[in-house]
């Protein structure tokens, strides 16, 4: 019994890194990656749309004397594959040139 319940939470932590993956051919793009890096791996994208974003944190000192928060702006892009209409879509998010989400959309066309 102790067995198979290991085995259950291995298999599922293999299929929850999948989604932060996307296969292109024999390469597979993750988290983490570089624009070049998925260019190189992918080609181009069928879709770009490029915009920036101001997020802020907010820098905690001890016996809390001083809190302030920073503001920092941060490029993102994000990216469509269209490949085809066996596979579903994907959508890449990249922040300052980092790939920092993969999600699977609806079928391609």
């Amino acid at each position: 019994m102790k067995n198979n319940i290991i085995g259950v939470i291995v298999l599922s932590l293999c299929c929850l890194n999948s989604a932060y993956a996307m296969r292109c051919g024999r390469n597979l793009v993750v988290e983490g990656d570089y624009i070049e890096e998925v260019i190189a791996q992918c080609g181009e994208p069928d879709s770009i749309q490029t915009h920036t974003e101001v997020v802020s944190r907010t820098l905690r000192f001890p016996f809390r004397t001083l809190d302030t928060t920073e503001y920092i702006e941060i490029r993102v892009e994000e990216w469509i594959y269209n490949l085809g209409p066996s596979r579903f879509q994907q959508y890449l998010r990249f922040e300052n040139g980092v790939l920092v989400e993969v999600k699977s959309l609806g079928r391609g066309y």
